[in-house]
């Protein structure tokens, strides 16, 4: 963004304020989503990997703290309900299917 405020990331934007505030606000709103995400998936991939080496209890431990991001990232808004209960349901089927 240059000093003025009318170009971010070489696009030009509307001269209006609320238009500039508006950029501005979606852009730290994006960001802010993107680390929810990134950490929502990074447990989910946490116990994937539990899975993989069988360690059930480990991975049922890890589940219930997946679950509780992928709750809390619905509840934000961030992710649409059913991904999140879908989400929940595949990662509940893998530390079943370990015999637990």
């Amino acid at each position: 963004m240059n000093v003025n405020g009318l170009y971010l990331g070489g696009v030009i934007m509307a001269n209006l304020k609320s238009a500039i505030k508006r950029v501005r606000t979606n852009d730290t709103k994006r960001l802010l989503n993107q680390s929810f995400k990134s950490e929502m998936r990074s447990h989910i991939k946490q116990v994937e990997t539990l899975v993989e080496a069988k360690d059930v209890e480990n991975a049922k431990k890890a589940f219930q703290e997946a679950s509780r991001k992928i709750d809390k990232t619905v509840q934000k808004g961030i992710i649409h309900k059913n991904n999140g209960n879908r989400q929940k349901s595949r990662l509940a089927k893998k530390i079943k299917s370990l015999g637990a």
